[in-house]
């Protein structure tokens, strides 16, 4: 198991942007306490990579700094070549995690979550969409056949859902605020909607519907999980009213749901805009802790092994021989 970072390739920002930019070192140093050492730097995602999900003519933008000031706005970050930087290594380190998860059963990006860029536009402060460029890469190295994305971000993942419609090798499930950001709504797979003040119980009881339901029909080799900060209670953004209880038992569920089912999970932090960075560090790094118990070094549990995933997949594929899928 691995756990990428990216906090040194900071992102500058103006004095009182509401983006909570420190949650990323102070968190990688709440894990570097806890398992200094499977962290490791990613490479950053090449344009390759990202153009099998973003237009190429949007990633040139972006390297060049030549959005215009509208699609800047709707960005939401002033454009640095850093932010360039730390957009390449945040999509890199989820790759990275899929091929971790892939290895080990698990691997984690300690950033990620971009999931409000679209093929050709950023969005909401994500500039290219980790996910899906993560989904991709896995496919195209021919790891796995199929993907699910479990977007548990309190905002939809518009982006996610609007890149990868049509594809029906990745399932996109989101379950997100029915009146939160985006206003305009993608169509995902699967959308569930909770409504303002929704808390603990009332999430759990939609959850435990839900991710059975997109689970069965994704039959994915891999999960990509958004396992977002921002349901809490105490977020800016958010909307909902989840403890940090009901947060890490969201997360407890999610990750036994898919060992249930032998699916190796690459996990990303998402969004959280709590007043308190010490709350949203607080809820991702009880994250982190949740998966460590399950695919650390410590962890008793049976991983997926890359034979049994490349023969799972192979079967979907109609191939004759597993090996053909690997």
């Amino acid at each position: 198991m691995r756990i990428w970072y990216t906090d040194h390739f900071v992102l500058p920002l103006p004095a009182g942007h509401r983006f909570p930019m420190a949650k990323y070192a102070r968190l990688r140093e709440r894990v570097a306490d806890v398992a200094p050492g499977l962290l490791a730097v990613p490479p950053a995602a090449t344009d390759d990579e990202l153009a099998r999900a973003h237009d190429r003519g949007y990633i040139a933008a972006v390297v060049a700094g030549t959005l215009d000031a509208h699609a800047q706005r709707r960005l939401g970050f002033p454009w640095s070549p850093a932010m360039v930087e730390r957009s390449r290594r945040s999509a890199g380190a989820t790759i990275a995690a899929c091929r971790s998860a892939l290895a080990d059963g698990c691997g984690i990006n300690l950033a990620g979550g971009t999931h409000h860029a679209t093929r050709d536009a950023g969005a909401g402060f994500c500039v290219f969409n980790d996910a899906a460029v993560a989904a991709r890469a896995m496919q195209a190295e021919g790891r796995v056949g199929r993907v699910v994305v479990v977007d548990l971000d309190v905002h939809q993942g518009d982006g996610t859902a609007a890149i990868l419609a049509g594809d029906d090798s990745v399932f996109t499930f989101s379950l997100h605020g029915r009146r939160n950001f985006p206003f305009r709504k993608a169509g995902s797979d699967l959308d569930v909607e909770v409504d303002d003040g929704t808390g603990d119980e009332a999430y759990l009881a939609t959850l435990a519907t839900a991710l059975p339901r997109a689970l069965d029909r994704a039959q994915a080799d891999l999960a990509i999980y958004l396992a977002g900060a921002d349901p809490y209670v105490g977020d800016r953004l958010g909307r909902l009213a989840l403890s940090k209880h009901g947060l890490a038992e969201r997360d407890r569920r999610v990750l036994d749901a898919l060992a249930a089912r032998g699916l190796p999970v690459a996990i990303v932090m998402a969004g959280g805009y709590a007043e308190s960075i010490d709350d949203i560090v607080d809820i991702h790094a009880t994250t982190v802790a949740l998966a460590l118990e399950r695919h650390g070094p410590e962890a008793t549990h049976r991983k997926v092994t890359k034979p049994r995933l490349c023969a799972r997949a192979a079967v979907r594929a109609g191939a004759g021989d597993p090996r053909r899928a690997c």
